[in-house]
C-alpha cells in the first residue's frame, strides 16, 4: 500500500490537474483514487506493485469493455423490443466499435490525462478508446454498476445512441461484401501484398477481385486495414447492384 501511495503522492505533485481534470469529466469526486491513477498509466512506465503486478490501464480496459457491453445490451433490449438475438448483437457492435470508441476518447481528451514514457504523438488512434474503456472500468469499480451506467448513458447513450441512425450504419464494409457476394453466389478475392515503396512504415496493397474481374484497390499500413479500405470503395462502387 506505501508503494502505490508513493505513486499517488507523485502523481499529483507532477500534475497538480489531473484530479481537477477527471472531476469534470466524471462529475463527482473519486472515492479510490489509485484506481484512475492507473486508468491513465501506459505500460510503458513499467511500474509495478508490491506483489510484481503491473500497473497500467490495460486491466481495466477489460473491465471497461464489459460494463460497456452489458449496458448497451440492456438498453437496446428495452429500447427495441422487436429486435432478436442478431439485431441486437450488430448494434450494440455499432454503438461499442473502435472507431466509437476512439471518438468518445477524443471527446473527452483523455489522452491528455496519461502518463506514459511515449511521445504522445507516436500513440496510434485506438489510444484514445483504449482509455476511455479504462476509465469505465475504473468507475465500475470505484462506484458500482448504477454510477457507471450513469456515466454511459451521460456519456454515449444520450448524446451518442440514435436507433434509426445507426440501423443504417455500417461497422465492417468487407463483412458487407462477403455476404452479399455469397448471398449473390459471387467469387471474390483479397489479394494483398506488401507495399512499403518509399515509406518508413511497412505498407500493405489490396486487389479486390469479384467474378474474376477488378474492383477495387487500397493501401494502409495494415492488411485488415487495406482489405476494409477496399471493401468500402467496392461497396460504393456496386452500391446500385447490392441495394437491389
Amino acid at each position: 500500500m506505501k508503494f502505490i501511495q508513493n505513486i499517488l503522492n507523485s502523481r499529483s505533485q507532477n500534475d497538480g490537474n489531473f484530479f481537477l481534470q477527471l472531476e469534470k469529466i466524471l462529475g463527482y469526486k473519486p472515492r479510490s483514487k489509485k484506481l484512475y491513477i492507473k486508468a491513465f498509466t501506459h505500460r510503458s512506465m513499467n511500474l509495478k506493485d508490491e506483489e510484481g503486478n503491473s500497473i497500467n490501464y490495460e486491466r481495466l480496459e477489460f473491465v471497461g469493455d464489459a460494463m460497456l457491453g452489458a449496458v448497451i445490451a440492456a438498453y437496446l433490449y428495452n429500447e427495441v423490443p422487436h429486435g432478436d438475438e442478431g439485431y441486437l448483437t450488430k448494434m450494440r457492435s455499432k454503438v461499442v466499435s473502435r472507431e466509437h470508441l476512439n471518438e468518445l476518447g477524443k471527446e473527452l481528451h483523455l489522452i491528455d490525462l496519461v502518463e506514459s514514457k511515449i511521445p504522445k504523438s507516436n500513440f496510434g488512434n485506438n489510444i484514445h478508446g483504449n482509455l476511455f474503456e479504462a476509465l469505465v472500468g475504473a468507475i465500475y469499480l470505484d462506484k458500482g454498476y448504477k454510477q457507471c451506467e450513469k456515466f454511459i448513458f451521460k456519456r454515449i447513450i444520450n448524446k451518442h445512441v440514435d436507433i434509426d441512425r445507426l440501423e443504417g450504419k455500417v461497422i465492417s464494409y468487407k463483412s458487407l461484401l462477403i455476404e452479399w457476394c455469397q448471398k449473390e453466389k459471387k467469387t471474390f478475392d483479397y489479394h494483398v501484398y506488401e507495399d512499403t515503396g518509399n515509406d518508413e512504415l511497412k505498407h500493405f496493397s489490396v486487389k479486390l477481385s469479384i467474378d474474376g474481374k477488378l474492383i477495387s484497390k487500397a493501401r494502409a499500413t495494415s492488411k485488415k486495414k487495406a482489405e476494409e479500405k477496399a471493401s468500402k470503395r467496392a461497396f460504393f462502387a456496386l452500391q446500385n447492384k447490392m441495394s437491389r
